[in-house]
């Protein structure tokens, strides 16, 4: 933390032309404030949808759920990614608790649909990412 400090009161006399410890005291409070307004449960939330897209075979999953724009069954999806069924079932159930995808049992078939958060973050991922291709 001392080493942090010193860094942050070198960048303060860069930024100031002269920096006093009660400018260092004042941009820590600030910073603090700024850390503190983050949350720790809704930064844990977060990292757990990210997480949750980290993974080729989840990522793929709800890429082709948010494009279909519907409802697909499971033996569709499973016929997308090369994963085993157990594989398949894991990484659904993963997306399910991240709250990306919602699934329901129809009949004896079992379906499933990417929800908005999913949607809002493929369209996030799409706008902001280019290939070089």
């Amino acid at each position: 933390m001392a080493q942090a400090t010193e860094r942050l009161q070198r960048y303060l006399d860069d930024e100031l032309g002269e920096c006093r410890d009660e400018d260092v005291e004042r941009r820590l409070d600030e910073l603090s404030t700024l850390e503190a307004g983050l949350g720790t449960a809704q930064a844990a939330a977060e990292l757990d949808v990210l997480s949750a897209l980290s993974n080729e075979t989840r990522y793929t999953l709800v890429r082709v759920l948010v494009a279909a724009q519907e409802e697909l069954c499971v033996c569709e999806l499973n016929a997308v990614v090369d994963v085993t069924e157990s594989g398949l079932s894991h990484a659904l159930s993963s997306l399910v608790d991240a709250g990306l995808v919602e699934s329901w049992k129809d009949g004896r078939w079992k379906k499933y649909r990417a929800t908005n958060r999913a949607v809002a973050l493929v369209t996030v991922l799409e706008g902001s990412v280019t290939t070089d291709e």
